[in-house]
């Protein structure tokens, strides 16, 4: 059994709670820890960090943890699972960091006669709603056992991704917002960056949806008939987060179809105005350069009379000026440059809404 070197320094939290009081210590010494077992029904040991090899193996021997169990523990890098060994249901899921950075942590959880043990790769989590309530002498969590308390930390952890994908859902709206307005390469890392979040939280939620299942399906000695049913509603909130991501999924899709959409169209656009330009200076440059050749109207008629004229230079601005103009005013009824007049089902479609939006008083 080998920790990570980078793994985070130990630190402990002790809570043991029954019906009649709680008691909550950082120390988890020989002394202490047998006094809390000796007068409490559920002991609940939380540990973050890794980084202490040698409590874990003390833990490991104090409540006869298999040390295949251990090395799970200590490997962060497992599939949410559960598994049954003699002493304990041993319990492995991925829990979201609570830092700004969408990203998830491995979370090992132990549930046996009398104790839950909990394992964090980091400092932090989503567990003190969990310790509040275990705090609260009205709680639920004060008259049941340890299969409860081991169910109301795995419901936290499925919780704690609903806020992240609601806020990557805004995130998503506004993004897509974005690209409908002014599509820019910047985008398309944000959008890959979105995808690669939201492939990192399938991958977190689908195992554990399955996980709870088989805590449903299968019997466990270290769950009661009664926490089942609440591992129910749990299952039921796996099943959501699980549509929630594959809505998050199809709009991600759909946004890097809608940039190459928008920067194409916007591409369009330009090369059409700048088309539209050089189709205008055409017939202007032919003029321009007609009018410009060295002709001689002494030697023939034929050889531009228009060069002695007295208006001959302000009549051939204003005929180019006219030409102008009117390429302008075709290209518009064309819809080249807007103004294009609607369809007949664009035409049916705003008639209907016009009709359903009239005042009931003028039909």
């Amino acid at each position: 059994m080998r920790p990570d070197p980078a793994a985070y320094p130990s630190s402990f939290r002790l809570f043991a709670f029954g019906p009649d009081g709680v008691l909550e210590d950082n120390d988890i010494a020989q002394a202490t820890l047998a006094k809390a077992r000796q007068d409490y029904p559920v002991v609940w040991i939380d540990m973050d960090g890794l980084g202490n090899l040698g409590a874990i193996r003390s833990l490991g021997e104090e409540f006869d943890l298999h040390g295949l169990a251990l090395e799970d523990v200590v490997n962060v890098h497992q599939r949410p699972k559960a598994e049954d060994y003699e002493s304990a249901l041993f319990i492995v899921l991925r829990m979201p960091t609570t830092g700004s950075r969408v990203g998830t942590e491995q979370m090992s959880l132990f549930v046996g006669d009398g104790f839950v043990l909990t394992f964090q790769e980091t400092p932090g989590d989503w567990f003190e709603p969990v310790r509040n309530r275990i705090r609260d002498p009205r709680s639920r969590l004060r008259t049941n056992g340890p299969d409860f308390l081991a169910y109301t930390l795995i419901d936290a952890v499925v919780d704690a991704f609903f806020p992240i994908l609601e806020d990557l859902g805004e995130q998503l709206e506004d993004l897509e917002q974005d690209i409908m307005e002014d599509p820019r390469h910047e985008h398309v890392p944000l959008i890959h960056k979105f995808r690669r979040d939201m492939l990192m939280v399938r991958r977190a939620v689908w195992p554990m949806r399955e996980l709870i299942n088989g805590l449903l399906r299968d019997d466990h000695p270290s769950i009661d008939a009664k926490t089942q049913l609440f591992l129910r509603d749990c299952y039921d909130h796996t099943v959501q987060l699980m549509d929630m991501v594959d809505t998050n999924r199809e709009i991600i899709a759909g946004l890097i179809d809608m940039h190459l959409s928008a920067a194409s169209n916007r591409m369009n656009e330009i090369m059409k105005v700048l088309t539209i330009i050089a189709t205008i200076f055409m017939p202007l440059s032919f003029i321009a350069s007609l009018y410009g050749m060295n002709f001689d109207p002494a030697k023939s008629p034929w050889n531009m009379p228009e060069l002695e004229w007295h208006f001959g230079y302000p009549i051939v601005i204003t005929a180019m000026l006219s030409v102008a103009g009117a390429m302008l005013i075709y290209f518009r009824r064309k819809g080249w440059l807007g103004g294009k007049p609607r369809s007949r089902a664009h035409q049916r479609v705003l008639d209907h809404e016009n009709r359903d939006h009239a005042d009931p008083k003028d039909q």
